[in-house]
């Protein structure tokens, strides 16, 4: 939503006629729709996506609401509500609010003298908790003014439907500018147009999308089942192998990891805490080789030391971390609204003092779950599961996620320094859902800095600023392998 030269050139973006951009679904995939829908059975379960921006000054407040205003012409979505087929018969059907009002979605507040960066996660928090108006577009965003030095925040919140952690990425860089100053004469289109969908006739929409998908549906299932029939016969035994394969894959990806975590983190509850840490992407990286491994196990490696010191600090032994961790399934060619990834699961070896080890086994795990055929499975198995009823659907998806104690992400980031309405992003702090983890921690890279943003279940995480100062030392514990170049 720049009003400079934005990243994503609005001549990239193609439309159909009914002014939804091509590549963006009208109808929420099943996956999307059991997100949207779980959490008014289980409030534990909203699943908002948040950025935090801080800023070295505070933007031009009619330049930040022109800048939004242009944003949802090029991306109709952002002035699309969802609206659900009558009877709950098939997926939430995106359609232009016919009420669209951008100072419902757009707020401004200054705190009061003498005001903090906390103090402005406080409200960021409290931002993050409030459900969502579904009759309205899913998003919400906040500039938060009066901290020091005339530096200011942005916040905005978006549904997970709307978008994954990599598709919230590509929507903010269209917020963004690579100067100050405004670029005239932007390209711009007109907004879609209203529209008076309704639940009767989002069932209609629901079923023509259905009927589109189903031939290429057909096409794919017969061509599968060609490829398995000939690879049967020419290849029996290799087939069977294959087959066996897949279903231990499956066993692996959908059992929850053996760990029951620690006896401290049990507790779960919806009061919610945001902390944050920063370090520089080239002293992570310079850590990460020195331990023989990526930015992304130099970043788990750091969390789990952080959990095991908490625990010691508590009185007790450290305990593996049963956890989650997205992998992106996005490619260049996916729209950037949406949800492509998949969820891998498995025990962090938290009680592995020596941090070089603790990395390597981070990087054998997490590289061997990437191999696993059967990693879509979740993607695969959601057609079945969002026919469940939303009571039950949501009772199960709490009892997987419940079990874990954290989830890690990992978000590339803009590279470059960038303004938002002539203000510029000095961070760029990313808070993640945290539907029954006790702690979601989201990484993202922004000018060189990695930005780590923490969602911490307070029932959970009884102990929050202790907590972070704990994953402050295991960060520090990382960083300084590069520091002092040790190599194993």
């Amino acid at each position: 939503m720049g009003d400079g030269q934005p990243l994503i050139p609005p001549s990239a973006v193609d439309f159909d006629l009914s002014g939804v951009a091509a590549g963006w679904d009208r109808t929420m995939s099943d996956l999307e729709a059991g997100m949207w829908r779980m959490e008014e059975a289980q409030p534990r379960l909203r699943s908002p996506i948040v950025a935090v921006d801080l800023l070295d000054e505070s933007p031009d407040w009619e330049r930040l609401v022109r800048a939004h205003e242009w944003a949802s012409h090029i991306v109709p979505r952002i002035r699309m509500r969802a609206v659900e087929p009558v009877f709950g018969l098939g997926n939430p059907v995106w359609s232009v609010d016919p009420e669209f009002d951008l100072d419902y979605h757009l707020r401004r507040i200054r705190l009061p003298e003498p005001a903090t960066f906390d103090h402005a996660l406080r409200i960021c928090r409290h931002l993050a908790c409030e459900p969502f108006d579904k009759a309205r577009p899913p998003w919400t965003a906040m500039l938060i003014e009066g901290l020091p030095d005339g530096r200011a925040v942005y916040v905005v919140k978006t549904h997970h439907s709307m978008t994954d952690g990599m598709g919230g990425i590509g929507l903010m860089t269209l917020l963004h500018s690579r100067r100050r100053e405004p670029t005239p004469d932007k390209p711009d289109r007109l907004p879609a147009p209203p529209e008076k969908l309704n639940t009767v006739t989002a069932l209609g929409e629901e079923v023509a999308t259905q009927l589109r998908r189903t031939p290429s549906r057909i096409k794919g299932l017969v061509e599968g089942a060609v490829r398995t029939a000939a690879a049967a016969v020419t290849d029996p035994l290799g087939t069977a192998g294959d087959v066996f394969g897949y279903a231990n894959s499956l066993r692996r990806i959908v059992t929850p990891p053996p760990e029951d975590g620690s006896p401290l983190l049990r507790n779960r509850g919806m009061g919610r805490w945001f902390g944050v840490l920063e370090v520089g992407l080239p002293e992570i990286k310079q850590a990460a080789r020195a331990a023989g491994g990526s930015v992304n196990d130099a970043y788990v490696a750091a969390l789990l030391g952080g959990f095991a010191r908490y625990q010691r600090a508590l009185g007790q032994s450290p305990s593996p971390v049963p956890m989650g961790m997205p992998v992106n399934l996005r490619t260049a060619s996916d729209p950037s609204g949406g949800n492509r990834f998949a969820a891998v699961r498995f025990v962090g070896p938290a009680t592995e003092t020596d941090p070089v080890t603790r990395i390597a086994k981070v990087r054998s795990i997490v590289l061997g779950l990437r191999e696993e055929p059967a990693i879509d499975a979740l993607d695969l198995a959601a057609p079945v599961l969002s026919r469940l009823p939303t009571w039950l659907l949501a009772t199960w998806y709490l009892s997987q996620s419940t079990a874990l104690d954290l989830q890690a992400s990992n978000v590339a980031g803009v590279p470059v320094p960038v303004y938002l309405a002539g203000a510029r992003i000095e961070r760029m702090f990313p808070f993640g859902p945290a539907p029954g983890c006790a702690v979601m921690a989201t990484l993202v890279s922004h000018a060189g800095v990695c930005c780590i943003g923490v969602n911490l279940d307070t029932a959970a995480v009884t102990e929050p600023k202790l907590f972070m100062d704990c994953l402050q030392e295991g960060l520090d514990e990382v960083v300084a392998l590069g520091e002092s170049g040790e190599t194993r």
